[in-house]
């Protein structure tokens, strides 16, 4: 199984912006020291919930301070953007990657319909707009001279500059949240980008998945190649022991929880329905205490898995801390290849 680390770094104060960014490039350069297969970045504005905001230029930076490590988006908000601005973005970072890049594309959801109303974008047109533009970024990567004529969008350009470095073009995935997105990607037979709080809850979306890529006629072999091809996200607080996490590492993720709802009517919403729920929206507890979830996780044929460990205001000690130890206990268990770190 692939691992990765979710960069999702929030940062409450302004004046702490440009320290918890360079804690997120350090995260990364440890993640490939490592030998992590993978590096995430997330998009929110406005809020301070992601303290980069601009996964696009962010993964530009990421490309010059890394040498081996993939860098996905998980996701860009696909609807927020002009389809030609991003078309050259992610081909201008492809080729400074040189090929290390993996394009998650998603819309948003009820909880960041500000960062629509901040870029004048209808958050009712966001789906339409993620269709049109995913069409429009194939069309650019594929052909020389582009012509399209659609409801949001209408141009004609000689030809997208630069090409991709990957050919045709880098892997795109969608992200899915919910039982009819996942079943539509499947019945294309297209790899996604889930999350899921226990193995328990990715086990359910790959039967979801497999059903509906089977009732569409799709062979067994190529529904094993989508599904080894997705990520599922996940969220921990982890540490030496399960009192430490608890603790001392739970209470940051409990003040992130807080945090959001105070800035959303939604969030607070869903946060209320998982406080009613068993357990926690998060894996809690030391290596051993971590380990299960994880092997039943890669039993289900799931390719990858991304974990957040830096959750509100962790210390960057902290979550540092946390990602070695899930490369030195837990990533060798579920892993399907040798860990490779980066050469010094």
């Amino acid at each position: 199984m692939r691992v990765g680390v979710f960069l999702f770094h929030e940062s409450r104060n302004p004046s702490a912006d440009a320290q918890v960014i360079d804690e997120a490039v350090a995260e990364a350069r440890l993640a490939e020291e490592l030998g992590m297969d993978a590096v995430f970045l997330v998009e929110h504005h406005f809020d301070g919930n992601c303290a980069y905001v601009d996964p696009a230029t962010f993964a530009s930076a990421l490309a010059m301070a890394t040498h081996r490590i993939k860098i996905g988006f998980a996701v860009l908000q696909t609807s927020l953007y002009h389809p030609l601005r991003m078309a050259e973005q992610i081909s201008l970072i492809d080729n400074l990657s040189k090929g290390r890049l993996i394009v998650g594309l998603g819309r948003g959801s009820l909880v960041n319909t500000h960062e629509y109303t901040g870029y004048q974008i209808d958050p009712d047109t966001a789906q339409e707009r993620f269709e049109e533009i995913e069409k429009i970024l194939l069309q650019c990567w594929t052909n020389e001279k582009v012509a399209h004529a659609g409801k949001y969008w209408n141009f004609e350009i000689p030809m997208l500059r630069p090409r991709p470095y990957t050919k045709p073009y880098p892997q795109i995935l969608r992200s899915v949240a919910s039982e009819a997105s996942l079943s539509a990607q499947a019945r294309l037979g297209r790899p996604v980008l889930m999350a899921a709080a226990t193995a328990a809850g990715a086990a359910r979306n790959v039967g979801i998945y497999r059903k509906a890529a089977r009732e569409a006629g799709l062979a067994d072999d190529v529904i094993d190649h989508a599904i080894s091809e997705s990520w599922v996200a996940r969220t921990v607080v982890l540490a030496p022991t399960d009192k430490e996490a608890v603790e001392v590492g739970l209470p940051y993720f409990q003040q992130m929880q807080t945090y959001r709802a105070a800035q959303s009517t939604a969030f607070e919403a869903m946060v209320a329905k998982a406080n009613k729920q068993p357990g926690l929206p998060v894996l809690c507890g030391s290596p051993e205490t971590l380990m299960e979830d994880f092997t039943s996780l890669e039993k289900t044929g799931v390719g990858g898995v991304f974990v957040r460990f830096r959750t509100g205001p962790m210390p960057a000690a902290f979550s540092s801390r946390a990602l070695e130890l899930f490369m030195q206990e837990i990533a060798p268990q579920i892993r399907r290849t040798e860990l490779t770190p980066a050469a010094a």
